[in-house]
């Protein structure tokens, strides 16, 4: 018997494959390294976006220092100038010390079982991020400090409703505990993934979370504190006008890093457009309505007016569209107008620069009206998720009560703490001298 020769077991032969099932095969494997590729893309840094997110951070710091410190400067006497632009220097200092301790921990880090409500202490003093983590495709770091602008502004925008009568201490305390109590909160509900976001509100660049708070939080103030002396009769007019054109304009160019930076990327375009031509809008409303009733139109109302507009967009500003946005412009500047004499006649409430006309009406009112403008058949670019028009502005009008209230109410309480520690305002004489001299030393105009 002739044996046979057998191949190893572990050899084995495969049919030879065709031309076609080989292109199919490669064609395969080629779409699958792209979907990995883009996939990877996804998680990887976008120098464009990185570079539009720096711009914006410092373009939001100069909201800040030095265009809201000279819009508010001009608005005070020549005597309190440096007062108001000290306030909004220490508080910038005070609030980016604050946020880098605690502050951005609380408003994005994961809250667990509390996220509803509060983020946690994961991020306390920046722990645990490394110069490659990245918040979408940015670094975490850019974000950390695009973030902590935003969170510097709303303390800075109360400085209007207390100008020229509080104490430098009372500044100092109000605003550590308000950013803690007050804007934390609120800025994790809607940009933490609190529960205001679960809820789909719509609130691009912060109507509710900057605006609407400061301006409550200003009326507040200004109740406890009491009127400035003469109110509302003998009460002088803005000292510089062109100090506060100078400070507006440049809030206006600073506005745009503010909202079209609030998408996160470069490719806001659309959000540059809505913010300036609701500023545009806003100017030339309040100065028809000033003109009409007064029959001289004033620079002072004219930046009022382009200030009120660029508020009212800033909820909206991502999600209408040029015609929504000239809409809201309009509506809600005439909205800020009225509430203007309403708080300072009917109410008698001394809110020295109108915080809470401009800033929490204007908020309130842009958060409402982006419910409106949002739908693609105005022009916008679509609702949140699952919700109708009647849906969003129940959640839009949920967001407003929820924020105003819970600013309303812990501002109170935070400002009688104030007064009974350090005390709230200054004595009759310093007041009569002037916060520039009496507090600071100093004088705006040695002449």
């Amino acid at each position: 018997m002739v044996a046979t020769a057998i191949e190893p077991p572990f050899r084995f032969r495969f049919p030879t494959p065709s031309r076609g099932v080989v292109t199919a095969a490669l064609a395969s494997l080629w779409i699958f390294n792209l979907s990995i590729d883009a996939s990877a893309a996804d998680t990887t840094l976008n120098s464009g976006n990185t570079a539009w997110m720096l711009t914006s951070t410092a373009l939001v710091l100069l909201m800040t220092i030095p265009s809201l410190a000279l819009f508010y400067g001009g608005l005070v006497q020549a005597r309190n100038v440096l007062s108001v632009l000290m306030q909004c220097f220490a508080i910038t200092c005070l609030v980016s010390i604050l946020w880098l301790a605690v502050g951005y921990s609380l408003v994005f880090a994961d809250g667990g079982a509390a996220q509803a409500w509060i983020g946690w202490l994961d991020k306390v003093l920046f722990a645990g991020i490394g110069l490659d983590a990245l918040t979408s495709d940015i670094p975490e770091s850019v974000f950390f400090m695009f973030q902590m602008t935003f969170a510097i502004i709303p303390p800075a925008l109360i400085v209007g409703g207390y100008v020229e009568r509080i104490r430098f201490s009372a500044v100092l305390l109000f605003t550590a505990a308000w950013l803690f109590f007050v804007y934390v909160p609120v800025a994790h509900w809607v940009f933490g993934g609190g529960w205001l976001s679960k809820l789909g509100i719509l609130d691009f660049a912060g109507g509710l979370v900057v605006h609407t708070t400061a301006g409550v939080a200003a009326l507040v103030v200004a109740q406890s504190l009491g009127a400035r002396r003469g109110f509302p009769k003998d009460v002088k007019p803005p000292h510089s006008p062109g100090l506060t054109l100078i400070g507006a304009a440049m809030l206006w160019i600073s506005w745009f890093g503010f909202n079209s930076g609030s998408a996160i990327a470069a490719n806001a375009g659309m959000a540059m457009i809505a913010t300036h031509i609701a500023a545009s809008a806003g100017a030339l409303t309040w100065m028809a309505i000033e003109w009409s009733e007064h029959r001289r139109p004033s620079l002072v109302g004219i930046v009022t007016g382009m200030v009120a507009g660029l508020v009212a967009i800033t909820p909206g500003s991502g999600f209408v569209g040029p015609f929504g946005a000239t809409v809201i412009g309009v509506v809600a500047v005439a909205g800020c107008y009225i509430a203007v004499p309403f708080v300072k006649r009917r109410l008698k409430i001394d809110d020295s620069l109108d915080v809470f006309a401009v800033h929490g009406v204007g908020g309130m009112l842009g958060t409402l009206l982006t419910a409106i403008f949002a739908v693609p058949s105005l022009g916008g670019l679509g609702l949140a998720a699952d919700l109708t028009m009647l849906g969003q502005v129940g959640a839009q009008v949920t967001g407003i009560l929820a924020t105003t209230l819970w600013s309303g109410l812990v501002s109170f309480v935070i400002v009688k703490v104030v007064a009974a520690t350090v005390g709230l305002r200054v004595d009759n004489e310093d007041e009569t001298k002037g916060l520039d001299l009496s507090t600071h030393g100093e004088l705006a105009y040695n002449s």
